[in-house]
């Protein structure tokens, strides 16, 4: 059952999913962290992948950059893949003090001045939560490898270029805000709206109080910590909902 956006067909892709913006970075995980994995969709380029992780099926799904584009794949997963988690898995830009370069944030809550929620089904509020459930599971993961996680409010944005140098410490101090991205309200609204579960975990980038960031290659590349975290709780996901689904047989 393919879709405009996915050729893939409903049995190709596993119930839980690691989503990067990038699709690149979505190959790279599959290349370095997944056993057997087989590309399932390549249209428009968004690469997605399965395969295994410490025995467990797990797919992985680039999304593009932007809530309009996550929320394309978020929803299409959700709704005609059956797909019960996403895990976000992406960069930020960090403007306050309370956090530092590649810090892994756990977001608790993502604020947007956006109308995509608006828009897609009449919600008006201006935050959006993950699921408390899987961000525990996270927090549990992140504990099992001796990580460390912050947890964080974000500020999830539809323009990356902003003619208003001082927005982003305007909406720190009135907002609580710590860090910017792109995706994680539309995520979490979509998968809020089809009563599935989603989280973000985001490393820093760049720092406007700093003005330290990395390159584009190192975007890419690094971020392992965050890449492990959410492969061992997509693990962790998947095993509770097989159990789940064996016992209600």
């Amino acid at each position: 059952m393919a879709t405009i956006h996915n050729q893939a067909d409903k049995t190709e892709i596993a119930p839980v999913v690691l989503m990067p913006g990038d699709p690149l970075r979505a190959r790279l995980i599959a290349e370095q962290y997944l056993e057997d994995a087989r590309r399932f969709n390549r249209v428009r380029n968004m690469l997605g992948y399965t395969g295994m992780y410490r025995g467990t099926r797990i797919s992985v799904m680039g999304g593009g950059m932007g809530g309009p584009s996550t929320g394309i794949y978020a929803h299409e997963l959700y709704r005609k893949y059956d797909v019960d988690t996403i895990i976000r898995i992406g960069s930020c830009g960090a403007f306050s003090e309370a956090v530092a370069m590649r810090d892994v944030l756990l977001v608790e809550s993502s604020w947007s001045e956006s109308s995509f929620a608006r828009t897609y089904d009449g919600y008006e509020a201006d935050t959006v939560y993950p699921s408390a459930s899987l961000n525990e599971e996270i927090r549990q993961a992140a504990e099992a490898l001796h990580k460390t996680l912050k947890p964080a409010r974000v500020h999830s944005t539809d323009c990356f270029y902003r003619m208003d140098k001082e927005a982003n410490f305007k909406i720190r101090d009135r907002y609580g805000c710590v860090a910017e991205e792109m995706e994680s309200f539309a995520l979490f609204h979509v998968a809020a709206a089809a009563g599935k579960q989603a989280a973000a975990l985001l490393t820093v980038s760049d720092h406007s109080l700093t003005h330290e960031k990395i390159s584009p290659e190192e975007r890419q590349k690094s971020f392992g910590d965050m890449m492990e975290t959410a492969l061992l709780a997509a693990v962790r996901r998947a095993e509770k909902l097989k159990y789940e689904k064996d016992g209600e047989r």
